[in-house]
């Protein structure tokens, strides 16, 4: 079957994604918990883990917020094609 001639419809869909914040704010959050980890099992530093997640929710919180602002703006910037 020929779909050569089957019209595409968004844009240019052979380009690879950007990475998308949530993901990106995710891995940072598994990163930390490792390195914390780490640290905490090599005995040179003492956690207290309320105090651990209480801050990895404020900086994944803030980095979210920032990377959605961020986003929004880059979108903001494109030419618009006068379509809704």
């Amino acid at each position: 079957m020929d779909s050569s001639n089957i019209p595409t419809t968004g844009p240019d869909t052979g380009g690879t994604a950007p990475a998308r914040v949530g993901t990106v704010v995710w891995g940072l959050i598994v990163l930390a918990l490792a390195a914390l980890i780490i640290v905490a099992q090599l005995g040179i530093v003492t956690l207290n883990g309320t105090y651990v997640l209480i801050g990895l929710m404020i900086g994944a919180g803030v980095a979210l917020v920032v990377g959605g602002l961020l986003s929004a703006r880059k979108r903001d910037n494109e030419p618009t094609t006068g379509k809704s």
